[in-house]
């Protein structure tokens, strides 16, 4: 029997209630985030590259339409700019998706497909993606963020450094409101000046992979560029960021957030910076509430 309804509380409810039945109130409250993955954004170098798309909870209608709208978080997820593992955080991820925001998980070219710039790029054509199609996915163009950790970090200050001026394959604004950068390298020359558990000079190494491995101490036209300190002046318009980084990083050495740190802030450009104690590289302390909340009241002071 077809039914005609204009809401969901108009379309009527089964009276069958057959002998021993048990009867339950349903919450209708909704609660879970809903990621839609695998979404396609782009081919480069016969490599097709994917967004995994997290929704903030909704009811049923407001999923159905589009008129609903959240605050965007581009998220690049870190990979020593090799493949990466979409899902590491998604855990984390899909609980910051439900205090209201789309969360979209960003896949880049690994280093050993396309080197430096490639993975600046990408991110940048997936922000024009996710602008593009913001209707289709509920999200706020007025109010979206970039945030990345470990190579996505780097990523992500690179993107904050350049935004339309440098390494884009497409033309087009990029309506981003601020960054979120967690341990992030920034000078590759200089990270293996502090302590660290990793060869980061070699060709062989993640920094030399990334720069077509080269040796990262002799090969200044690459370094420099992937450095996001040579592109930024005082002139120049930086959105915020907001850096975080553990002092007990064994693979990317915290002095590496110092340094973005002080030339921001010698530039005069808003930048806070908070080091995680007892923390290294990565993990459960940076997902769990205290930093969460942290992340959270940057970007409402930001929208």
């Amino acid at each position: 029997m077809e039914t005609e309804m204009s809401s969901f509380e108009e379309f009527p409810a089964s009276e069958l209630s057959p002998e021993g039945i048990k009867i339950i109130k349903a919450d209708r409250s909704p609660k879970f985030a809903m990621p839609k993955l695998h979404v396609k954004y782009a081919e480069k170098d016969k490599m097709p590259l994917h967004l995994q798309i997290i929704l903030p909870p909704m009811e049923c209608e407001d999923m159905m339409g589009k008129e609903k709208k959240f605050p965007l978080v581009v998220f690049i997820q870190g990979s020593a700019w090799l493949e990466q593992n979409l899902g590491e955080k998604i855990h984390g991820l899909c609980e910051f998706a439900t205090r209201g925001y789309v969360v979209a998980i960003v896949e880049y070219r690994p280093s050993y497909v396309a080197p430096f710039p490639a993975q600046v790029k990408d991110a940048k054509t997936a922000i024009r993606f996710l602008q593009e199609n913001a209707d289709d996915y509920h999200i706020d163009r007025d109010n979206i963020f970039v945030w990345g950790d470990s190579s996505g970090g780097h990523t992500c200050v690179m993107v904050a450094a350049t935004m339309e001026r440098e390494y884009n394959d497409e033309k087009g604004k990029l309506n981003v409101k601020a960054f979120i950068d967690f341990y992030g390298p920034v000078d590759i020359t200089k990270m293996n000046d502090q302590n660290s558990t990793q060869d980061h000079m070699s060709p062989e190494s993640p920094e030399g992979r990334l720069i077509g491995k080269r040796p990262v101490d002799n090969s200044p036209e690459w370094t420099d560029a992937v450095n996001p300190m040579n592109h930024i002046s005082r002139d120049q318009e930086i959105r915020p960021i907001l850096i975080v980084h553990g002092d007990k990083d064994c693979v990317v050495p915290f002095r590496q957030s110092v340094l973005l740190y002080e030339k921001l802030k010698k530039l005069d450009k808003k930048v806070e910076l908070y080091k995680l104690e007892g923390a290294d590289h990565g993990g459960d302390a940076f997902l769990k509430k205290s930093v969460l909340d942290l992340v959270e009241q940057f970007l409402k002071k930001n929208m």
